[in-house]
């Protein structure tokens, strides 16, 4: 995330991919610049509030959306399940990279709670999409799923097992 003055609000600006497609959205105050890669700019203005249960409630010129976070860089927007990954566009990897999918990379935590199961062992060949790990945060089951084709590296937690948001849970290459 990047900070900087504009006027008399901040703007913060973040590189995504949404679906493997790359993107940037930078918010100002009130009103947001969601640009595809290699796409037109769309600015829109919108609000945003908790709906409870980790969901929010957001609202974009007169529209309501209904938008919770479902862990492992998945988020439901009105039902529909959409994958996810935002960045610090201070990094070296940046969305690029990501959506080429190439590397070691690591499933993270998105938010405290239990592991409750483990899918996959060390070495396991796993298809993009396959079920990784099942994480149980604010009293919700999340399997998180594998983004891409490839081969577990490395497992770093296990079954009952209490984790933080960030923690690295496993690697695949």
């Amino acid at each position: 995330m990047v900070a900087r003055r504009q006027g008399d609000a901040a703007a913060v600006k973040f590189e995504i991919v949404i679906g493997g497609q790359a993107a940037s959205l930078t918010t100002t105050g009130e009103r947001f610049e969601y640009r595809r890669e290699g796409g037109p700019a769309m600015e829109r203005q919108y609000s945003a509030a908790s709906a409870g249960d980790g969901t929010l409630s957001i609202l974009i010129d007169g529209r309501s959306y209904a938008v919770a976070i479902l862990g492992a860089g998945e988020v439901s927007v009105n039902g529909r399940v959409f994958r996810v990954d935002v960045f610090d566009p201070r990094e070296q990897r940046g969305r690029r990279a990501a959506a080429e999918n190439s590397g070691p990379q690591a499933m993270t935590a998105p938010m405290p709670g239990r592991v409750i199961r483990v899918l996959v062992v060390a070495g396991q060949e796993v298809a993009a999409g396959e079920g990784l790990i099942v994480v149980e945060a604010m009293k919700m089951q999340n399997e998180m799923k594998s983004p891409r084709a490839g081969r577990v590296q490395a497992i770093k937690t296990a079954a009952g097992a209490a984790v933080s948001a960030g923690d690295v849970l496993l690697v695949i290459e």
